[in-house]
């Protein structure tokens, strides 16, 4: 695993860290779950957005819980 940091510019973030694969990311919240989403289930436009507030370090958390949140393809318990 390949994890970058999450850069929580907006204080607390429920995102700690994450990785972008060419159609898919891979995110772990503060619980340690990691989940991944790919264009295939949560949609290319999503997907791209995401990785965008990744590397931005600002709105993932909530923009997955308003756009993608049971769009996940697997979910690695912590």
């Amino acid at each position: 695993m390949n994890m970058v940091p999450y850069r929580r510019l907006s204080g607390e973030s429920g995102v700690v860290e994450y990785e972008s694969a060419p159609a898919s990311i891979r995110v772990r919240f503060v619980d340690g779950t990691v989940y991944t989403y790919s264009h295939a289930r949560a949609g290319r436009h999503h997907v791209q957005e995401m990785k965008r507030l990744a590397r931005e370090g600002k709105g993932l958390s909530g923009y997955i819980s308003k756009h993608v949140r049971d769009q996940y393809d697997s979910k690695e318990p912590s």
